[in-house]
């Protein structure tokens, strides 16, 4: 099935599916110019299209008065739930991710940047680094990404970002992986921008998977 149609047939507003694109297209940015180890370009372009689609449940109550939304988030915390993570996973398997993406969808989580950093999976590491560039409204610089973080989960007690010592690590680990990813890349970091990725969304939006 078309990449689109399934952002629709789960209604997923066009911010969170802009998201997906845009981590996705920056995967694909990387893996038309590694020149690494042998990687799983398919799976990362799976996982990084389908990483994000149990946030449904994280948008917040007033972000659309429009009855349709209301009923369908509704439905989503009805049918799974309130874990979005495990929603992603369980999406995931719905649409045809095998066992080896559903590891890597569960691993490239930023709460496990120290762990990603210690992989030996290259999958996980470029759709854990293209997650962590991309912002609500476009491509940015992992730094500025995750201390982004910081401020908008500092209230928040059970998330990694609300602990200073624990999300300085992860930035830091972050930032070692976006170096290891690079030192077998044919470009820079700020190489990958909106303007280097436009090409990639309107390609994946008719990617099949």
């Amino acid at each position: 099935m078309n990449i689109i149609d399934i952002y629709n047939k789960y209604h997923l507003p066009e911010n969170l599916q802009m998201h997906m694109l845009r981590v996705a297209a920056c995967s694909n940015l990387i893996i038309d110019n590694w020149n690494g180890q042998k990687i799983d370009k398919e799976s990362i372009i799976r996982v990084s299209l389908l990483h994000d689609m149990g946030n449904m449940v994280k948008i917040p109550e007033g972000f659309s008065k429009d009855e349709e939304f209301i009923k369908v988030r509704k439905k989503y915390f009805d049918k799974y739930g309130t874990n979005d993570h495990q929603i992603n996973l369980e999406i995931g398997k719905q649409e045809g991710l095998t066992e080896k993406e559903i590891i890597i969808l569960d691993g490239k989580r930023s709460r496990k940047n120290e762990e990603t950093l210690k992989s030996n999976s290259y999958e996980r590491k470029i759709c854990a680094y293209c997650d962590q560039r991309v912002a609500p409204d476009g491509v940015v610089g992992i730094k500025e990404r995750l201390e982004d973080a910081k401020v908008r989960y500092k209230d928040k007690p059970l998330s990694v970002w609300s602990n200073e010592e624990k999300a300085n690590h992860l930035i830091e680990c972050s930032l070692g992986i976006e170096k290891q990813i690079m030192e077998y890349c044919n470009i820079k970091p700020e190489d990958i921008n909106d303007n280097s990725i436009e090409i990639y969304i309107e390609q994946l939006k008719k990617y099949e998977i």
